[in-house]
């Protein structure tokens, strides 16, 4: 896969060899890339003018396999270098009003199935691992990754004995909190386009330390994997101002599932000792469900009278 200027580059750098059709792709792909990364090649031909034929040919004569791989790249190319309103632009045209909710949730499950596909199933047994013998456990990811590392700390607790969420209100902070790591630890680091420029030196730090370092992201090309040999990749390139983090919420929720197949005696028996101290501290309001319990029997004995 090539990086996005390297696609730029191949479509500047080539045009004198290019046909007239080849050029009116061409100039249109770069001015329009945000809309031709969703056109078939079908439709990019009927867009610009030529035939279905010409633009496959396009594809293979940039170096590409075929169109698919070229319309990949491309697809990259928008994830990374959209800002979130030409990213809302781009959903308005693709998506109607009055299919909305049918059109995020097929995509959602899209993503969940490409990623059951292509996810490396190795990287995922390896990540379990190092996670199990980790001394402390580092968990970071920001903006709209936090709730995906919140999520994951909070079921890592119940596993692991040491696991920290790195506070990410500022940059410095993010330091002092990491200044310890060393090569027993293990970081997991979360981040999807736009990428996280704390996170990926917050990894980069881990890293000189010679911590393991395990990333969450949407593809091998993350800058987040430089620091990484061991990445879990999740589908999310669904183009609005919301991302669908679907898909690597269900990598995050396998990854808890593994740990406590791993350790069930101890998961079971910290959960016991868990039920017993929210019994006590009164942790779950138990009186709401007797509420709605007497609510049922006054209703079923009003009806009985009524009768």
């Amino acid at each position: 896969m090539s990086s996005n200027n390297e696609l730029f580059n191949k479509l500047e750098g080539q045009q004198i060899k290019f046909s007239k059709g080849q050029k009116k792709l061409s100039n249109y792909i770069v001015n329009n890339y945000d809309k031709a990364a969703f056109m078939t090649a079908a439709k990019l031909g009927d867009k610009v003018g030529v035939s279905e034929s010409t633009v496959v040919r396009f594809a293979m004569a940039l170096g590409y396999e075929g169109y698919p791989d070229f319309q990949k790249d491309l697809g990259e190319l928008v994830r990374n270098k959209l800002n979130s309103i030409q990213r809302m632009e781009v959903t308005y045209g693709r998506i109607s009003q009055g299919d909305i909710l049918k059109s995020v949730l097929t995509s959602d499950i899209n993503k969940i199935k490409q990623t059951m596909e292509h996810i490396d199933k190795e990287a995922f047994e390896t990540a379990v691992e190092t996670i199990l013998t980790g001394r402390k456990i580092y968990v970071i990811g920001l903006r709209s990754c936090a709730p995906l590392a919140s999520f994951l700390g909070f079921y890592l607790n119940l596993v692991c004995e040491n696991v920290v969420m790195v506070n990410t209100n500022s940059g410095s902070e993010i330091f002092e909190q990491l200044i310890r790591i060393s090569k027993e630890d293990v970081i997991i680091g979360i981040s999807f386009p736009r990428y996280s420029m704390r996170t990926l030196k917050a990894l980069e730090f881990a890293s000189t330390r010679n911590a393991k370092v395990i990333t969450l992201t949407d593809s091998v090309h993350s800058p987040i994997t430089m620091y990484s040999s061991c990445n879990l990749i999740g589908r999310s390139d669904m183009i609005s101002v919301v991302d669908s983090l679907v898909a690597p919420l269900s990598i995050v929720n396998a990854l808890v599932v593994a740990l406590c197949m791993k350790k069930q005696d101890e998961v079971v028996k910290t959960l016991e000792e868990l039920e017993d101290i929210w019994d006590e501290y009164q942790v779950y309001n138990k009186e709401e469900l007797n509420r709605v319990s007497e609510q049922f029997e006054l209703n079923s004995g009003d009806n009985k009278d009524a009768k």
